[in-house]
């Protein structure tokens, strides 16, 4: 059971709420193709965090949905990262951590992680060029289609969601503004992925988010809500009342980046205030 669906609409309601907002407050307004782009990045990256979550390489199978996303090659990735979280976990938790005997929830669900991960992705795209954002593009869409459109994927394989991301990237890249560069793309990947940890602590595992700052003499103290309002994973809840209410948010939150609806709401506010 997963929450892939859950955390990439997650990703894509928080950065339209985000694009509403600053066009509303600071009058920064994103062209409609960078919209649909950093909203598909973000959404994508909501995935991220559980690369370190690994399954059966050789036999393509298990993992968390974004090691499924591109068939073994994610899947290896995913192995890679699991493996080296697990590491880092053991070399830095105290002796009051638990002993973990693998490294999933553990580096890729910090704060610190995701944000570095997020300027990595910037200086990355600033100092390569197109090759890195294309790159990026193409492993955050495909993630953003694993995750959003998650039953056709299921059923359609890895190929076809490869073939999706391919074209997607390419489009991207083509429709650009390149004057305005590429500053949004690493805010998107990292914001993406502390939206997943957002998630992940209303579940009743939690997530170490404040590593490596040590909290009740454990460095890995795993951040969430009491059992009592845990929300179950792929439960009635998260499938009932969250992940619809998310999508409804998204969709406000998208019409809201409208100037003209900005307007029409102001108007009718203000109209309401004379009366």
């Amino acid at each position: 059971m997963v929450m892939g669906p859950t955390h990439a609409v997650s990703g894509a309601t928080a950065w339209l709420a985000g694009a509403g907002a600053t066009a509303a407050v600071l009058g920064y307004h994103q062209s409609p193709i960078e919209l649909a782009v950093y909203t598909a990045v973000c959404a994508g990256s909501a995935l991220l965090p559980d690369l370190d979550c690994s399954g059966a390489v050789l036999r393509n199978r298990g993992g968390a949905t974004v090691a499924r996303t591109f068939g073994v090659v994610s899947l290896f990735v995913a192995e890679v990262v699991e493996k080296f979280a697990l590491v880092v976990y053991r070399l830095t938790s105290t002796r009051h951590d638990e002993k973990r005997t693998n490294g999933h929830r553990t580096l890729t669900h910090t704060w610190l992680f995701n944000v570095l991960l997020g300027v990595g992705v910037a200086a990355l795209c600033e100092s390569v060029g197109k090759p890195a954002v294309i790159g990026v593009l193409f492993f955050t869409f495909g993630l953003a289609v694993r995750g959003l459109m998650a039953d056709v994927a299921r059923k359609s394989g890895w190929i076809l969601v490869t073939a999706l991301s391919a074209a997607a990237a390419g489009l991207a890249i083509l429709t650009l503004p390149a004057d305005r560069g590429y500053p949004l793309l690493g805010l998107a990947v990292g914001a993406g992925g502390v939206i997943h940890t957002v998630g992940d602590m209303i579940t009743r595992h939690g997530c170490p988010v404040i590593w490596p700052i040590i909290w009740r003499r454990q460095r890995w103290w795993e951040f969430g809500v009491p059992d009592a309002f845990a929300v179950k994973v792929d439960g009635w809840f998260e499938r009932v009342i969250l992940l619809p209410a998310l999508v409804i948010g998204g969709v406000a939150a998208a019409a809201w980046t409208i100037p003209q609806v900005r307007a029409l709401v102001d108007s009718a506010v203000t109209t309401l205030a004379s009366q």
